[in-house]
């Protein structure tokens, strides 16, 4: 089990973003996951790779009777920590594209810069060494490894990059989780076949994770394909209010979309294409390297309002839509 900190800034950016009207049942929901503060905390089961919601620990992790084994870590995501979003070979990802048009976010903010963890990794490493963590789980940006996205030209100075952050980590006693996607994709895929509403994307995802096992798996051995690929579906797909801002009717205000169909095709390729990178890593690399891989989920249970059959089908339905992937 691996407890975990996180910061999530893009979440932050949501209540942001211009021309969208959010319903109160959905703040509620959306507050009741964030708690919609500066520092939004996220208890994540590695083994399960299922993130649910923060619980406060009243005990140091040097003096509780954790066993000795259990991981307690912080997380992070690319695009939320980096900054650098065009250094050393970088390509632009969806979240640099959105962030960057005028009106998508009120008061003009973006992620170019964000904690410029790309530069100060090392002083946050010692940070995390000084609080006694033992696990940081992060996500590899898909354009800095692939800028264009696609087959071939893998930029090494992306490749370089990680491979220090892996050796810090584990010089320091800290285990590196490793997701492959946390919300971002090179923008190149998303303008030339629609990323998530293509079939196409199975194949450059399953590249895309390959060239990653190759050249970091001999040190990860805890992966993540994708990091809440249903928030992913229903916020870019059903309300509009991430990237690829695709909606329609009373579900949000997007200039394209089908609200009712899209979220099922993209759910339909994210899931295929997290079955093609745990084939060719089991395939491939998992006997030699030694890791598991796994999928993280955002977590919502619903229970019915009343007994009424109809009631209770209702939750089914909400249940399955959200979380039966």
């Amino acid at each position: 089990l691996s407890l975990s900190l996180s910061l999530s800034i893009i979440d932050l950016f949501t209540y942001k973003v211009a021309g969208h009207s959010l319903s109160l049942p959905f703040i509620i929901m959306e507050l009741s996951l964030l708690f919609h503060v500066f520092f939004v905390f996220e208890l994540y089961l590695s083994t399960l790779m299922v993130s649910c919601n923060f619980i406060a620990l009243n005990e140091s992790p040097h003096s509780s009777s954790f066993p000795s084994n259990f991981l307690f870590g912080t997380a992070s995501s690319s695009y939320q920590f980096e900054g650098a979003f065009l250094s050393d070979g970088k390509g632009l990802n969806n979240w640099d594209v959105f962030s960057h048009k005028p009106g998508n976010i009120m008061d003009g903010t973006n992620g170019d810069i964000a904690v410029d963890h790309y530069h100060l990794y090392l002083e946050d490493f010692d940070l995390m060494e000084y609080m006694g963590v033992n696990s940081f789980r992060f996500s590899i940006s898909w354009a800095r490894i692939l800028p264009k996205g696609r087959f071939g030209n893998v930029n090494m100075a992306g490749i370089k990059h990680y491979n220090k952050l892996i050796d810090t980590l584990l010089h320091k006693g800290i285990e590196p989780f490793v997701s492959l996607s946390h919300y971002d994709i090179p923008q190149e895929l998303e303008d030339g076949y629609g990323s998530w509403l293509s079939p196409k994307v199975q194949d450059d995802f399953r590249y895309y994770a390959d060239v990653c096992f190759k050249y970091f798996g001999d040190r990860v051995k805890y992966w993540v394909t994708f990091n809440e690929p249903n928030v992913v579906v229903i916020r870019g797909y059903r309300t509009g209010i991430y990237p690829p801002s695709r909606c329609s009717g009373s579900f949000g205000n997007c200039s394209y979309g089908d609200s009712e169909t899209e979220p099922f095709i993209a759910a339909h390729n994210i899931i295929l294409s997290h079955a093609a990178a745990v084939d060719v890593y089991r395939t491939e690399y998992q006997k030699k390297q030694g890791g598991i891989i796994g999928i993280v989920m955002n977590a919502i249970w619903f229970e019915p309002i009343s007994n009424s059959s109809e009631d209770k089908a209702a939750a089914e339905r909400a249940q399955s839509f959200y979380m039966n992937w």
